[in-house]
């Protein structure tokens, strides 16, 4: 039932913003809890959407954050002009491992973009200090050139100059209400947590070049920061509450899958496809260090042991090298329009690792793709049909590797995938892991990192019971995944 103290005037449910940020887009998003037939149902309303388009200067790649600060006011803005007084709180989350670095409260230079090539010198600066199985069992996390821990040991002086460090969702909450913390999802993909105790991993972080004195307090995903204060009250109109939700997208995105049974695999499908389990503890193994598998913080003190895979990235970076020009409306029609023609390809269907850090930097992915084929004596796609079917056969057989992994890896079954993000609207893609896998693929709900964000807030308000089970209860209310069974089936 809806909880009265969340209720307007009216009697209606009140709402709760989630700002979600990914690499390529941004949203404003209000949620409400509402009564259906089975019980409580989340009901979900677009407000804003902007590019997140990131800028390259004689430096580096950076992301362009005061554009992406001020479009997440305005939609905040235009949601409370829409709705005056219905708002009870605001959440943001974003992707992984970036950071600002501050001193006494001001930023100190624009965020490097994770696809930032400067990050080589950082891995061997901190492999020269500490083994990369020792950093694994410490930290558990996936070697990526980017992760937040070699990005530091890559900024030279600027750590010198800083006294604090944050983690964008968590930047942008400091500047929304003067809260300076660090939520633990998303801190646990810094490489300077301890994935058993939560806690940063102090001594690690010594060795590794990053000074104590960076490291902001540790907070749960539910916690209350406080209310909008300063400019950002007056840009929105009202003090509005904010609420630290698992402000890593991919940890709300799972807090969002529509699960029933606990042998599941789950695939967040967006820019980047996350593959792996939700997990009790972590698994700490040279076996999962050698399969390249993280350790990630989650809801309710979970683990997502999980491994990153290139994900829709291919298919949006193909589409901008092809049409430079297009708007992202023409692109998304060219996307539907290519994913046509790739279901109509015969024959073999060339396919390549999608792992291939060949692949991680913008520009001509397409052109890199056949250079991939070629460099190694194969028959190279020609067509853009048959490009984008390398790109599904491909990434469908990334997958079902990852999730074989996971299972052996963590040693537990998986009878079901869910893919949640806007991945699950590639059908050809579905089906094709699904046919790969030879598993039962849910996929849906397409939002769900936004749905992941609302429901923690909602639960931190006492519109949804705090108990195992209840969010994902919530969400299966609310959605209705489109299933896929393997063609011999």
């Amino acid at each position: 039932m809806t909880d009265p103290a969340a209720t307007d005037g009216a009697g209606a449910a009140r709402a709760v913003a989630a700002v979600d940020l990914g690499a390529t887009s941004g949203r404003v998003i209000l949620g409400r809890i509402v009564d259906g037939p089975g019980g409580a149902e989340l009901r979900m309303q677009h407000v804003a959407r902007f590019a997140n388009d990131p800028v390259r200067t004689p430096d580096g790649l950076h992301w362009n954050l005061l554009e992406l600060y001020r479009q997440a006011l305005q939609g905040l803005a235009a949601a409370e002009r829409a709705h005056p007084g219905e708002i009870a709180s605001i959440g943001i989350d974003s992707w992984a491992v970036d950071y600002g670095l501050l001193r006494d409260g001001r930023l100190l230079g624009v965020p490097f973009h994770y696809r930032d090539a400067r990050t080589a010198a950082g891995v061997a600066a901190v492999r020269s200090r500490i083994p990369a199985e020792e950093l694994y069992a410490r930290n558990g996390l996936q070697h990526l050139d980017f992760n937040t821990v070699f990005q530091l040991a890559a900024e030279g002086e600027f750590l010198e100059l800083a006294d604090e460090l944050l983690l964008i969702p968590d930047l942008l909450n400091s500047w929304l209400t003067g809260v300076s913390a660090a939520e633990r999802s998303n801190a646990s993909t810094t490489g300077l947590l301890d994935p058993r105790s939560g806690e940063w991993d102090r001594e690690l972080a010594a060795r590794a070049g990053v000074p104590d004195r960076l490291l902001p307090p540790l907070i749960d995903a539910g916690t209350q920061l406080g209310p909008l204060t300063g400019d950002a009250e007056s840009a929105v109109g009202r003090g509005i509450d904010v609420i630290a939700v698992a402000s890593h997208d991919t940890a709300s995105a799972v807090a969002a899958v529509p699960a029933t049974r606990p042998d599941f695999a789950y695939i967040s499908c967006g820019t980047w496809g996350l593959v792996g389990l939700e997990l009790d503890a972590p698994v700490l193994t040279e076996e999962a260090r050698l399969a390249n598998f993280t350790n990630e913080g989650g809801i309710g003190g979970t683990t997502r042991f999980l491994h990153n895979v290139m994900g829709m990235w291919l298919f949006s970076e193909s589409l901008r090298a092809w049409e430079p020009d297009a708007t992202d409306a023409q692109r998304s029609s060219l996307l539907v329009e290519l994913l046509g023609a790739a279901a109509e390809v015969t024959g073999p269907i060339p396919v390549f690792d999608a792992n291939d850090p060949a692949f991680m930097p913008p520009g001509d992915l397409p052109g890199r793709i056949v250079a991939w084929f070629r460099e190694r004596g194969e028959r190279a796609p020609e067509s853009r049909a048959e490009i984008f079917r390398s790109i599904v056969e491909s990434l469908a057989l990334a997958f079902t590797e990852a999730v074989r992994t996971a299972s052996r890896l963590a040693d537990r079954p998986v009878s079901v995938i869910h893919v949640v993000g806007g991945g699950s609207q590639n059908a050809l893609l579905c089906q094709r892991l699904a046919d790969r896998s030879g598993l039962e693929v849910l996929a849906g709900p397409v939002e769900a990192t936004a749905m992941g964000n609302l429901l923690v807030q909602a639960q931190a308000l006492g519109l949804i019971p705090d108990e195992p089970g209840a969010l994902r209860a919530v969400v299966a209310r609310s959605s209705s995944p489109i299933r896929y069974t393997p063609a011999s089936r």
